[in-house]
C-alpha cells in the first residue's frame, strides 16, 4: 500500500507537469502555480475520506466495545456482537483507506509547495527547473530505498514488543540514511557543492521525521513508561486514566514542537547560504519546504509498515470469530499494539511535515496576493494591526470547531450503533446463546450513512473558512488566520494522536495480563479510555493536519478573489 501511495503520487504530479509542459507550453511559474491546485483537490479528498472513514471506523468501534465488552462482558470480535463485522470493515476505511488518502495527501502537498517556492526563488538565477526537479527525484529515491529497506524488516518467532519495533526500526532508519546520501549526490549534480544549504536543509527534515517517530514512540508504545503509567491508573478507575492519559498527550506535544522548530530554523538559515539571486527568505523559505519533503521522502516503508496496523486488527477479529486457537489472537493482538504506535508515528510523519509544508504555503499565498496587489503596502505583517490579529484568533480557533464537529459526528453515529446493538442483544432470540446470528449488515448500514451524512460540515468548513475569512478581512486576515490555524492546529493534532494511540496500547497492556487482565475492573476501564481515544486518534487529530494545509491551499487559490473583493 505504501509503495502505491508514493508511487500515484510521483506519477500524478510527473504527468501535470509534462503534460503542462509539453502540450500547453506553459511557463514553469504558471505550471508549478496550477499543481497546487492539484494539491487543493487531493487535500479535499483526503479531508473527506479521512473524516467520513474516521467516523464509519469509530462509530462501529466505540459501539462495539461498548455494548459487547464492556455491558454483555464478552471479548472483542465476538460473533454475537452485531457490530463486529462493521468494526472489521471499519479499520479498512478508516485507518487503510483514509490513512492512505491523508498520507498521500501530504506528500503531494509538501511537493508542489516546494516546486512553487523553488520557482519563484530560482527564477532570476535560471535554476528553476532544477529547483522543481529537486524534491521530485528526491521522493523517487525514497521509494527506491523504501523498497529496499522493507527487505530489512525482519523477526524471529516469538519476538518481544522490543524486538518488533526494533525490526521496524531498521527498515526506516536504512531508508533514511540511504536517502539522506542520495540526496547529497543530487544536491551535488543539479545544483553544485556550493548550494550545500540545501542539502543540510533536507538532513533537517530526515532527522526531524526519525525524532519524531522517536518521540511517538515513547508515549505511546506499551514497552515504555507513559503508556504503562496509564494502564496503572486504571487500578483506581476510569476517572484517573482519562486524566492521566490526557496529561500523557499534552506531555508529547513539548518534543516535536521543539524538533520541528529547530528543523525550520536549521533548514532556513541553511539554504540561505546558497550563492543565488534572490532574497534569502524566498531562499529559506524554499530549503523549509524541501526539509518536509524530506521528511516524507521514506513515506513507502513508513506507510506500509502503519497499514499493517489495522491488517493485524482484522487478522485477530478474523481469529476470534474462527474460534482459532489462543496462542493466533496473542499473536496479532501483539502486532495490533504494534500498529497502535507505528500507525501513530505515520501520522507523527503526516503532523510534522504539515506544520513546514502550511508555511511554505503561507509564503506561496502571500507571494500570489503580491501579484495582485504590487505595491505590497498592504502586505506589512503586524500583529498590533487588528485585522491580522483578529484572522489569529479565528484561526487558532478553527482546528477546535473542526474538532468538535469531527468528534460530535463520531458520537452521534456511535449512539446509532450502541442502540442497535443493544436492541440486537435484546430482541433476537439465542444470540447471546450462540445460536442465532447477529444481524451484522443493519449495523454496516448505520456506519455508512451516518459517515457520509457527518462529514459533508467539518469538510465545509475548512473550505470555506479562508474565502469568508479572506472577503471580510482581506489579505491581511487570511494570513494571520492561516498561521493561527497552523501553529493550534500543529499542537492540537499531536496531542489527539498520542493521547488515543497510548490509551489504545495501555488497554492492550493490560489484556496482556498486566492490572488484572481482560474482563477484570481495570480492563474496563481502560475500554472506556480507549473509546474516548478512538476518535482522538483516528478521526479528528489525524483530520487537523490535512485541515491546516487545505485552508493554505483553497487561499492560494482564491487569492485573487481576497485581493478584490474584502469588506476591510
Amino acid at each position: 500500500m505504501g509503495f502505491t501511495v508514493v508511487g500515484l503520487g510521483l506519477l500524478d504530479i510527473s504527468l501535470w507537469y509534462a503534460l503542462l509542459d509539453l502540450v500547453f507550453h506553459e511557463s514553469l511559474e504558471n505550471i508549478t502555480a496550477a499543481m497546487v491546485t492539484f494539491g487543493m483537490g487531493a487535500s479535499s479528498m483526503a479531508l473527506f475520506a479521512r473524516v467520513g472513514g474516521g467516523i464509519f471506523t469509530k462509530a462501529a468501534d466505540v459501539g462495539a466495545d461498548l455494548v459487547g465488552k464492556v455491558e454483555a462482558g464478552i471479548p472483542e470480535d465476538d460473533p454475537r456482537n452485531p457490530a463486529v463485522i462493521a468494526d472489521n470493515v471499519g479499520d479498512n476505511v478508516g485507518d487503510v483507506a483514509g490513512m492512505g488518502a491523508d498520507l498521500y495527501e501530504s506528500y503531494v502537498g509538501s511537493m508542489v509547495s516546494t516546486c512553487a517556492l523553488g520557482a519563484i526563488a530560482f527564477y532570476a538565477s535560471g535554476l528553476g527547473v532544477k529547483s522543481v526537479a529537486l524534491p521530485l527525484l528526491m521522493a523517487a529515491v525514497g521509494v527506491v530505498f523504501s523498497i529496499i529497506g522493507s527487505f530489512f524488516v525482519q523477526t524471529k518467532e516469538g519476538a518481544s514488543q522490543k524486538n518488533l519495533l526494533a525490526a521496524l526500526r531498521r527498515g526506516t532508519n536504512f531508508s533514511a540514511i540511504a536517502t539522506a546520501v542520495f540526496s547529497f549526490i543530487l544536491v551535488w549534480w543539479l545544483f553544485g557543492i556550493e548550494y550545500y544549504g540545501l542539502y543540510l536543509a533536507i538532513i533537517a527534515g530526515l532527522a526531524a521525521g526519525v525524532l519524531i517517530g522517536l518521540c511517538t514512540e515513547y508515549y505511546t508504545s506499551d514497552t515504555y513508561k507513559p503508556t504503562q503509567k496509564i494502564a496503572e491508573s486504571s487500578q483506581t478507575g476510569t476517572a484517573t486514566l482519562i486524566i492521566s492519559g490526557l496529561g500523557t498527550g499534552m506531555m508529547s506535544t513539548t518534543l516535536p514542537i521543539i524538533i520541528v522548530g529547530a528543523a525550520i530554523i536549521i533548514a532556513y538559515y541553511c539554504s540561505g547560504l546558497c550563492p543565488v539571486d534572490a532574497s534569502a527568505s524566498s531562499i529559506g523559505l524554499y530549503g523549509i519546504s524541501l526539509a518536509a519533503v524530506g521528511m516524507l521522502s521514506t513515506l513507502g516503508i513508513t506507510l506500509a509498515t502503519d497499514a499493517y496496523g489495522p491488517v493485524a486488527d482484522n487478522a485477530g477479529g478474523i481469529a476470534e470469530m474462527a474460534g482459532l486457537p489462543p496462542e493466533v489472537r496473542e499473536r496479532t493482538d501483539a502486532l495490533d499494539s504494534l500498529g497502535n504506535t507505528t500507525a501513530a508515528t505515520g501520522k507523527g510523519f503526516a503532523i510534522g511535515s504539515a506544520g513546514m509544508t502550511a508555511l511554505a504555503l503561507i509564503a506561496n499565498f502571500k507571494e500570489k496576493l503580491l501579484i495582485y496587489m504590487p505595491d505590497g503596502q498592504d502586505l506589512q505583517l503586524n500583529l498590533l494591526d487588528p485585522k491580522v490579529l483578529v484572522g489569529l484568533f479565528i484561526g487558532a480557533c478553527l482546528p477546535f470547531l473542526f474538532s468538535a464537529l469531527t468528534m460530535g459526528a463520531v458520537n452521534r453515529a456511535a449512539q446509532s450503533v450502541v442502540v442497535e446493538v443493544r436492541r440486537q442483544f435484546k430482541e433476537i432470540p439465542g444470540l447471546m446463546e450462540g445460536k442465532a446470528e447477529a444481524d451484522y449488515a443493519r449495523c454496516v448500514d448505520l456506519c455508512s450513512k451516518a459517515s457520509l451524512k457527518e462529514m459533508v460540515l467539518p469538510a465545509c468548513v475548512g473550505i470555506a473558512a479562508p474565502i469568508v475569512t479572506g472577503l471580510v478581512l482581506g489579505g491581511l486576515g487570511v494570513v494571520g488566520m492561516l498561521c493561527g490555524a497552523t501553529v493550534s492546529g500543529f499542537i492540537m493534532a499531536i496531542f489527539m494522536a498520542n493521547s488515543g494511540g497510548a490509551w489504545d496500547n495501555a488497554k492492550k497492556y493490560i489484556e496482556a495480563g498486566h492490572f488484572g487482565g481482560k474482563g477484570s475492573d481495570n480492563h474496563k476501564a481502560a475500554v472506556v479510555g480507549d473509546t474516548i481515544g478512538d476518535p482522538f486518534k483516528d478521526t479528528s487529530g489525524p483530520s487537523i493536519n490535512i485541515l491546516i494545509k487545505l485552508v493554505s491551499m483553497v487561499s492560494i487559490v482564491f487569492a485573487g478573489l481576497i485581493a478584490s473583493v474584502s469588506i476591510l
